[in-house]
């Protein structure tokens, strides 16, 4: 199960030149993990599921289309723009205090660190491989200067790529050792479908297009993703059981 959560980010990101920012993320439903690990949710979490499934559709329709990069050159500069940086340096600092600290101290009893973990660097995928098509098609069709730049842009994006997605590896499986299957691929579902729309808004400057009734979808569907998140946790506590109106009398 760990493996297909991986790789359908890889997937994703694989179709971001044909699609919106995550929108290969749909093709990956929550309830795959039904068929790949057997688990059984209660009511609440079923309802989770399709809430946190619905929430995440609606923000991707709503979410901002990528604007068009058609060269090596440009996506070098859009990597270079200070709000782009400024965003990778948070992410690190957030990824060091996750792992350093908060993965040893909280990781086996709070779900959401290693879902933070997996998301943050699942994030990284879409941009890697927007810049890899990009530098692999200027080392075929460029001259020799280009293609020494293209070639160390693309083995730089490639090893980030290698590195994000062997991290997931782990902590997906840390996860799974502590805590539903089921659960875990719904949030984590959420949570990464969320930080690739945040990452490739950044990157790409997507902000610029958003009009009100975008704005007021996006909103929409995180309402509906955090009333799907709670269901799923709260079902982790409490089973909802059906009572007839004659048992209540009794």
């Amino acid at each position: 199960m760990w493996v297909c959560c991986v790789f359908s980010d890889c997937g994703s990101g694989g179709q971001f030149p044909g699609t919106q920012c995550g929108a290969g993320r749909v093709g990956d439903p929550t309830g795959s993990s039904w068929a790949s690990v057997r688990e059984q949710l209660e009511l609440l979490g079923k309802l989770g599921c399709v809430l946190c499934c619905c929430g995440s559709v609606v923000l991707i329709i709503h979410s901002p289309k990528s604007d068009s990069v058609e060269s090596r050159a440009e996506f070098q500069q859009r990597l270079l723009d200070p709000v782009f940086v400024s965003y990778i340096t948070l992410v690190l600092l957030l990824l060091v205090l996750l792992i350093g600290w908060l993965s040893p101290a909280y990781g086996k009893s709070n779900m959401m660190v290693y879902v933070g973990i997996c998301s943050l660097l699942g994030s990284f995928t879409v941009p890697c491989c927007k810049g890899l098509g990009l530098a692999a098609k200027e080392m075929f069709d460029g001259d020799s200067v280009s293609c020494n730049g293209a070639l160390f842009l693309f083995l730089s994006l490639l090893g980030i790529l290698l590195l994000s997605v062997l991290t997931q590896f782990t902590f997906i499986n840390r996860a799974l050792e502590s805590f539903s299957a089921n659960v875990f691929e719904a949030v984590y579902y959420v949570t990464f479908t969320s930080s690739v729309i945040l990452a490739t808004a950044i990157l790409f400057k997507e902000w610029e297009a958003l009009g009100a009734q975008d704005c007021l979808g996006i909103l929409c569907g995180f309402i509906t993703i955090s009333v799907g998140v709670t269901l799923l946790r709260l079902s982790q506590e409490a089973v909802l059981v059906w009572t007839s109106p004659k048992d209540k009398v009794q």
